[in-house]
């Protein structure tokens, strides 16, 4: 049987003022009316029952996703104790599906991502299925087509196509988040993609790749998915690490019993992780300003500035360029554009001097 995960357990730092420990990223309405956590739920609806259906997020924000997503069932939502990083958002959802359906395919796809068109995804999602459902040793992996030399993603190797089903090309390595004469060179190849971080294989497969690249994650989740009771004990005995690093990028290496395979994402595709990426979907004016909110820019070019403190607050800007200006309506952010990918670097200030703020 098929099924689809929605990893929605971010914290969303860089998206701080407006990104906050009770309103992660996912759960907020960034762009339109619909958060994102509902728009990742609207593009994967159909594609398989709503009853196979699972979100995997942090446990304090389960009454927040009931009220997103309230097509689904209590079981449906998974809460982790804690961030224990994306192997355990991958990992414990598998376990619970094999130790249901010892013959699941799962979808694991991202609450943070925004995709266009959403028929081309679903059809590439199709596609994904199918290849893990003929070759039970496919991991499959979404390979988005770049469209520029972008520095802030990951990247994989695109090899030839492979298997029985049309469209699935092998993966012969991964790649760091390059400099931009390395951007460059990568997409003047056309041999590499953009690393979506979603993947689509069958539960059982991954858990056999954790019990011979990480033992101990694969004994916690399996003891997890049968005792679920001990979730709360177990849970934060998991390894830390990312699923690129503990499972991936070792299997396409050829250190499992697997193999990575890619279907290519052909959508106008972005990680809305911060605020360059959000501010392609905010309204912009002739001088390049993106803008939500009360504002008044003059002689100002190429800024960013969101106001969400309320139809009595003004942002003004007279004679700045390149900078984000966010205002929470408690908390106000300035900063150089060129330096908003640091944003977590200062949340991890304010967190340490909380009480100084309180």
């Amino acid at each position: 049987m098929r099924y689809v995960v929605i990893m929605a357990g971010g914290s969303g730092k860089r998206l701080w003022p407006l990104s906050r420990q009770g309103t992660p990223k996912q759960l907020l309405r960034l762009i339109g009316d619909s958060s994102l956590l509902r728009l990742a739920y609207e593009r994967v609806r159909g594609t398989v029952p709503d009853e196979h259906i699972l979100v995997c997020t942090g446990a304090k924000y389960l009454q927040e996703v009931r009220k997103e997503i309230p097509e689904l069932g209590e079981d449906q939502i998974l809460g982790e104790p804690e961030g224990r990083d994306s192997l355990n958002a991958v990992a414990w959802p598998a376990a619970v599906l094999a130790h249901a359906d010892p013959d699941a395919v799962v979808a694991m796809v991202t609450a943070d991502q925004v995709m266009q068109p959403v028929e081309v995804f679903q059809q590439a999602l199709a596609t994904a299925f199918e290849a893990a459902e003929t070759d039970p040793s496919a991991m499959v992996t979404f390979g988005v087509v770049p469209t520029s030399p972008h520095t802030g993603y990951g990247y994989l190797k695109r090899g030839e196509e492979v298997g029985e089903v049309p469209g699935v090309y092998a993966v012969t390595g991964f790649r760091e988040k390059p400099d931009l004469p390395t951007a460059k060179r990568y997409l003047a190849t056309g041999d590499y993609w953009w690393n979506s971080g979603m993947f689509v294989w069958r539960a059982q497969t991954l858990l056999d790749q954790l019990q011979r690249l990480v033992p101990d994650c694969h004994q916690l989740v399996t003891r997890i998915a049968a005792q679920p009771e001990l979730l709360e004990e177990l849970f934060r005995k998991l390894p830390k690490i990312s699923v690129d690093y503990a499972v991936m990028e070792p299997v396409a290496a050829g250190r499992g019993s697997a193999h990575v395979v890619a279907v290519p994402l052909p959508v106008t595709w972005q990680d809305v992780g911060g605020y360059s990426a959000l501010a392609e979907h905010l309204p912009s004016d002739d001088q390049g300003n993106s803008v939500d909110g009360r504002a008044l820019l003059v002689d100002a070019h190429d800024n960013v500035v969101i106001n969400r403190a309320g139809d009595e607050s003004l942002i003004a800007v007279f004679g700045l360029s390149d900078v984000v200006v966010v205002h929470s309506g408690d908390a106000l952010l300035v900063c150089p554009a060129s330096e908003s990918e640091r944003i977590k670097d200062l949340v991890a200030q304010v967190e340490a001097r909380a009480s100084q703020f309180a």
